[in-house]
């Protein structure tokens, strides 16, 4: 059953993003105070007395503001609008009813949709600073404090009493994959993210830096559960304050990684590859993490029946850490093999979940010894017994030798190559353990 989509809109910095993450239950939206720290629609899915919704969050709407990234974020915010069942009207307390809230209530009396007013900022309980807001004519105003989590049951108890159709809490969200998109800035993130979904889903501008937060929107394709994580730009850590706005999004990033089934790393092909480019994939495979790389824009690239050799070999020269990774050239401008992206994220994910039998493993492994013997270590050898895979995601080859001080990083190398010449691993990392015939059984 579709979950009621709750939409929190209003001005800049009434406080939108902290009641956002208070109910979420978690940090999500970047909290600021500075005006339009928030630009794209942010979801969380939240449960109140076992009514399941997702929550959107929304950048300031600022009527009068006729920039590009203001318009942006008003279309984001008229979205948002569209979409919801219900949507929560913030205003600023302690400062009062101001020529904006005024607008954007006479904007959202149009949507015909239901409009719960909320009088947020009221940390001493001055109940009195929210009757003033009965002249915004959008009935009886609900006071609270987002920071002091002053007032929050009340509200949700009267966001699920506007809801047509109940949605009881679902148990297998949290099986859902997680996809996350992550690259340099303007590599053309959010035109991939947008391409996938079928809408303008997140900001896209000609203007670097435009996505700040990791966003999460679910979908399905296939009739499996998805979802899409798009985020910030990752720049160069000289490049950026940690504690500024920028910081915290390329945190938040990092964050996206450790928490996705599998990673995209757009790459702008218009550019040379760069050594960005090269560490976020060292990030993802430190991390583990299975992948994609998508060479974007490759509709602005000169070529003939050699440029994709060339960019693979060049690839392959400078990701020579994670000779597992798969490639798509690919441009969201065009929608060039964009539809091939979503199939290959289910292979690799399938070769992140493999798992072969024991019989075969250690075939592969003793064919891989008679071919290549260890080599000498202070006039011992290592001695190779046996192998067992013993994980998967990624998967994992646990080792049983005579000594592992005796093996060599380039013989453990050689053992890897020769696994994935044997079994389509392509996409994923691979984990080798090695432990002598002392140690605990396998």
């Amino acid at each position: 059953m579709k979950k009621p989509l709750v939409a929190v809109v209003g001005r800049p910095n009434v406080g939108k993003s902290t009641f956002f993450n208070k109910i979420a239950g978690k940090r999500i939206s970047i909290i600021k105070d500075e005006p339009g720290v928030t630009r794209d629609r942010i979801y969380a899915d939240c449960v109140w007395l076992d009514n399941s919704f997702t929550l959107i969050d929304t950048g300031g709407i600022d009527l009068k503001n006729n920039s590009e990234v203001q318009k942006n974020i008003m279309l984001q915010s008229e979205i948002a609008i569209s979409l919801a069942d219900v949507i929560l009207f913030f205003v600023d307390g302690k400062e009062g009813i101001t020529t904006q809230d005024r607008e954007v209530a006479d904007y959202l009396r149009k949507t015909n949709k239901p409009i719960i007013l909320v009088v947020n900022k009221l940390d001493n309980n001055e109940v009195e600073n929210s009757y003033e807001f009965y002249e915004l004519n959008l009935g009886t105003p609900f006071p609270i404090s987002s920071e002091q989590s002053k007032g929050l049951g009340d509200l949700l108890d009267e966001v699920v009493s506007n809801f047509k159709t109940a949605c009881k809490v679902n148990e297998n969200d949290d099986e859902k994959i997680k996809i996350a998109i992550v690259g340099k800035p303007n590599a053309g993130k959010s035109s991939l993210t947008n391409k996938l979904l079928g809408e303008d889903r997140v900001v896209v501008s000609s203007v670097a830096g435009t996505t700040r937060d990791a966003i999460d929107t679910p979908f399905t394709y296939n009739g499996k559960d998805y979802i899409l994580i798009d985020t910030a730009g990752i720049r160069r850590r000289r490049g950026i304050e940690l504690d500024s706005v920028e910081g915290y999004s390329v945190i938040r990033s990092m964050e996206a990684i450790k928490r996705a089934d599998i990673v995209i790393l757009v790459i702008d092909s218009s550019e040379p590859l760069s050594e960005q480019d090269v560490r976020i994939a060292g990030i993802i495979h430190e991390e583990k993490k299975p992948s994609v790389i998508v060479m974007n824009k490759w509709d602005l690239i000169e070529k003939d029946d050699k440029t994709m050799n060339a960019f693979n070999k060049k690839l392959e020269t400078d990701l020579s850490f994670m000779n597992y990774f798969e490639t798509l050239y690919i441009s969201c401008k065009t929608g060039q093999r964009v539809n091939t992206i979503m199939p290959l994220i289910n292979e690799v994910l399938s070769h992140n979940s493999f798992r072969i039998s024991t019989s075969v493993l250690n075939e592969i492994v003793q064919d891989a010894v008679r071919m290549t013997q260890p080599p000498v270590y202070n006039g011992k050898k290592l001695k190779i017994y046996y192998a067992v895979q013993t994980g998967t995601k990624p998967p994992t080859f646990t080792f049983k030798v005579n000594d592992k001080k005796y093996l060599h990083y380039s013989y453990e190398r050689y053992l890897e190559n020769v696994l994935r010449k044997n079994i389509n691993l392509k996409g994923t990392p691979i984990e080798f353990k090695f432990k002598n015939k002392n140690e605990e059984d396998l």
